[in-house]
């Protein structure tokens, strides 16, 4: 009989691995360069460069409110990542709590990375070399990637696998945030789009491969706070967490990759 369980763990491995070449390729191409230049860069010509111009012949001097708006909707779709968790953690969901955190560190994760190709880079903001904004980062926050950028997509493709149903929500949500910071003046279009891919990529790719691991860990947890939380109810028999709504890796979207939920409370 095929092990399902050692092929979906291997398929998760080769798409885990997939989805870090291609943020990390897109990360490179987009890069504007910097490496083993003590200099800052200073993108002033290309495509990038001239939508940037273009947008800000648009606005005019950018409205303080446009950053404030960026930093407002980060901290929506945060809510929203962490009500996600709660209701799963409420359920007792196994899967639906590992899967928060795992995507939750995952985007951790990628804002790290992006912090430090931020000090390989050393891109220049766009409001110091093309148009002039009075709230301008100050010299050395680098531009590339965009950290909210980052983060924005992180918790929006976390929502995206936890809860696809709330995709609808989650990816304008985490686009507008994104293009926010452009709008705003802090980022040129490839600083976001570069911290877009790194953000999505990288907290997909942990939910596809330590969820289930998080998983088997966090379901003995959850009955044992469940066995706490009712000391009278009972006839002897953990509940078995309850798992209904929640994306899990291997239960579509992914080819090739097996249910493990073939032991323990998942039998």
């Amino acid at each position: 009989m095929k092990d399902t369980r050692w092929t979906g763990s291997v398929n998760r491995l080769l798409w885990s691995s997939a989805l870090l070449a291609v943020a990390a390729a897109f990360v490179t191409l987009l890069s504007p360069g910097g490496l083993g230049s003590a200099d800052p860069v200073r993108v002033e010509t290309g495509p990038s460069a001239d939508v940037y111009r273009w947008v800000h012949e648009i606005l005019g001097e950018a409205p303080s409110w446009l950053d404030v708006a960026s930093d407002v909707s980060l901290v929506l779709i945060g809510l929203a990542f962490v009500l996600v968790g709660w209701s799963a953690l409420r359920r007792r969901d196994a899967y639906g709590v590992a899967g928060t955190a795992v995507t939750g560190a995952g985007t951790v994760a990628a804002y790290a990375i992006s912090e430090g190709v931020k000090l390989v880079v050393d891109e220049e903001r766009p409001c110091r070399v093309l148009v002039a904004i009075p709230d301008c980062p100050p010299l050395g926050d680098w531009s590339f990637p965009s950290n909210h950028a980052t983060l924005a997509a992180g918790l929006a493709a976390g929502l995206v696998v936890l809860r696809p149903r709330l995709a609808a929500l989650a990816v304008p949500m985490g686009v507008v945030a994104a293009l926010l910071r452009v709008l705003a003046g802090a980022h040129y279009p490839h600083d976001v789009l570069a911290g877009m891919i790194l953000g999505g990529c990288v907290a997909v790719a942990a939910w596809l491969l330590l969820t289930p691991v998080a998983a088997r860990l966090a379901s003995p947890l959850l009955v044992k706070t469940t066995r706490f939380a009712r000391p009278g109810s009972g006839d002897g028999h953990a509940p078995t967490p309850d798992h209904r709504g929640a994306a899990q890796p291997g239960s579509g979207g992914f080819p090739g990759m097996g249910d493990d939920r073939t032991s323990g409370p998942w039998r």
